[in-house]
């Protein structure tokens, strides 16, 4: 069986981390949207794929529902020098 999961975003990350609990992750694709994909100080930023992928990883930061602040404020500080 393969499924296919039109996802972007915290619920459809949510969402696919409970469904590879119960589907073997090679028979599952996640088709993720690029809408809100933007560039901000020369990165390119993906907020739906970022966030599907750290997710997945186990690297959001729950708290906060972002990625990892001691890299983002490192990254942002980084930028301001």
């Amino acid at each position: 069986m393969t499924v296919t999961v039109l996802s972007g975003g915290v619920g459809a990350a949510r969402f696919l981390r409970g469904l590879l609990s119960v589907v073997d992750a090679d028979d599952v694709t996640p088709s993720s949207t690029t809408g809100d994909d933007t560039t901000l100080h020369g990165l390119a930023i993906s907020p739906d794929l970022d966030t599907i992928t750290y997710t997945l990883a186990g690297a959001i930061d729950r708290t906060r529902l972002g990625f990892s602040p001691v890299r983002t404020w490192q990254a942002m500080d980084a930028l301001a020098r």
